[in-house]
């Protein structure tokens, strides 16, 4: 069957359920296939796994005589259909916490299985709720006929609820999942429901810009990946933010919204704009923006590994400014511009504990490097890549003072920026090796990876000193492999094509180098590896958190449906069309 919309008949079967959730923008259900016959229902939740504390465990599709029948599942943005010997069910969402359940006419049934500790029916439905882990409540409301509507504590822990319906056309079943004492219990008509999400998920697609026939398909899927993975912290519900997935990383991480921003701002400039002030908001009075904005409120500190304040990488001015490129919003560079300049301030105040004027990592996790062998020797790590965005932010802060008519203070940032520069190439240039080392506690690490030559990116590395990063990492035995490039070299000792950042390529490593060998005067060597990142994301089937540099797989513990990898693959598509055409 197909919908109204191009978009969506695009998109159809492209949400894989028994891998990838269907959702919807600001909700935090998420509804799996649990095996052939039927579904199960998660929240998405900070630090909560929604497989150990789901809404419904087991929903099945019953006959009229209330047995579980055959299913034939079928997947759209907007809806599931699910075909049955006795009709076909349809559901979408209605709000973010209330799914509907379209009824096939005539007599068919549903079977749910849900961790609630009360519950109760009434004339339309019933209520079930649960003040333990991850308290929320069910409320089940049909205009439907209902000839057995029963609720029964099972000796598990759970409820079954078990209903038999009389439908008329047009007839539905809402399902509230809910948080909130404010239950939804007005039923619309099934087709009213199903134009309406129908029409909200073409009106996104239809405002994005157009991109080269190659990449059509899985450039609306990742912009499908951008609108589900939009949330509201619950202890932030003042700015919408985009989650890395609603699979395990249910918070609005630092760096990661940057990157979110790049691929929003082509379609909604406020909310693009936004991923920046979600972090912004929280910003500590010494200057540290905080790791993660998540449902609890902020991560800025941790005990484990080792005690110290935690953030991420400093690309604030970088991104700020691809923004302003695109829509030349000279106020938003002034609202950034102050909060950039203490942020910088921390890095050098607070994580320069050697005093030689380069700044070094005291937690992994500030990195966004989690277990990357950099930090296989011990912690503090002054890493080249660190050092690299701190000289390519002063230089964006330069633009953003030239723009707000500041030009003293530009060229004081400029000048800090060649003196940061000056200082990398002093300390930890290693010309026989072809890169820039990272050093702990004064000694040199000989771990090879993408960071040792991210000094490259700013731009401001010599001649000699940049066509020797460009040819460690054009090198194929290190870099250049068949799926470039790698986290750690391929012929490092330490490299691990399984181990997240010990091997896995990641859209972002790469887009910061896309980027930046176009900054330096590579456009050759740029183009390239944009078109084999590009090739490499079409070729999978999702969009993965990383990818074996190996075989382009995902690595077993990678998540699907990612935030960055989706957003930079939109950017990278977009900048192809444009030269294309």
């Amino acid at each position: 069957m197909e919908t109204g919309s191009p978009y969506l008949n695009l998109l159809k079967n492209r949400i894989m359920l028994e891998r990838v959730p269907f959702t919807d923008r600001d909700s935090r259900l998420i509804l799996f296939r649990a095996d052939e016959r039927s579904l199960w229902v998660g929240l998405a939740e900070y630090e909560i796994d929604p497989e150990l504390s789901p809404a419904i465990t087991n929903w099945r599709f019953t006959d009229e005589a209330g047995e579980p029948c055959a299913c034939a599942w079928t997947t759209y943005p907007h809806q599931i259909l699910n075909q049955t010997p006795g009709g076909t069910f349809r559901i979408t969402f209605v709000d973010p916490e209330t799914l509907l359940v379209a009824l096939p006419a005539g007599r068919s049934g549903l079977i749910l299985h849900t961790p609630m500790e009360q519950g109760q029916t009434d004339r339309r439905g019933g209520i079930l709720s649960r003040s333990s882990t991850s308290p929320c409540s069910l409320v089940y409301t049909t205009n439907a006929t209902l000839l057995c509507n029963r609720v029964t504590e099972l000796t598990n822990g759970q409820y079954e609820i078990r209903l038999l319906f009389e439908a008329e056309e047009d007839a539905a079943l809402l399902l509230n999942i809910t948080r909130t004492p404010g239950f939804n219990r007005r039923v619309l008509p099934a087709s009213q429901a199903l134009q309406a999400a129908e029409q909200r998920w073409h009106d996104w697609f239809a405002g994005v810009p157009e991109v080269a026939e190659q990449y059509r398909a899985r450039y609306y899927y990742a912009w499908w990946v951008m609108r589900v993975n939009l949330l509201y912290p619950y202890a932030h519900p003042i700015r919408e933010g985009m989650v890395p997935s609603k699979m395990g990383y249910v918070g609005v991480w630092h760096w990661d919204s940057y990157f979110h921003a790049l691929a929003l701002r082509h379609r909604d400039m406020r909310l693009a704009q936004d991923q920046f002030r979600i972090m912004l908001d929280y910003q500590l009075p010494d200057g540290l923006i905080p790791d993660i904005v998540h449902d609890e409120g902020i991560l800025a500190h941790t005990t484990e590994i080792v005690e110290a304040d935690i953030t991420k990488p400093p690309l604030t001015a970088w991104a700020a400014w691809k923004l302003y490129e695109l829509d030349g919003d000279r106020e938003f560079l002034n609202e950034m511009y102050d909060p950039i300049i203490r942020f910088q301030h921390w890095w050098f105040t607070k994580s320069d504990p050697d005093g030689n004027g380069l700044c070094e990592y005291l937690h992994p996790w500030s990195s966004g490097l989690d277990n990357n062998p950099l930090w296989d020797q011990g912690l503090p790590v002054e890493t080249p890549d660190l050092n690299a965005y701190l000289c390519l932010q002063y230089d964006y802060l330069a633009r953003i003072a030239e723009v707000l008519e500041r030009p003293d203070e530009a060229e004081q940032w400029r000048q800090k920026a060649g003196e940061l520069a000056q200082r990398m190439i002093e300390l930890r240039w290693d010309e026989e090796a072809g890169l820039f080392r990272a050093a702990h506690d004064g000694q040199l690490l000989a771990v090879r990876t993408p960071f040792n030559l991210f000094p490259l990116i700013t731009g401001r590395m010599p001649a000699a000193i940049a066509d020797c990063l460009v040819e460690t990492l054009t090198d194929e035995r290190q870099f250049w492999g068949h799926h470039p490039v790698p986290t750690v070299a391929f012929d490092d000792p330490a490299f691990n094509p399984l181990s997240m950042w010990r091997g896995p390529v990641w859209l972002n490593v790469n887009y910061l180098l896309i980027d930046g060998l176009f900054r330096a005067g590579y456009p050759e060597q740029a183009r390239e590896l944009r078109r084999r990142t590009l090739e490499l994301a079409l070729a999978a089937d999702d969009f993965y958190e990383y990818y074996h540099p190996l075989t382009g797989e995902k690595p077993p513990r990678a998540t699907h449906a990612f935030g960055w990898s989706s957003a930079l693959f939109i950017d990278l598509a977009l900048a192809a069309s444009n030269e294309l055409s």
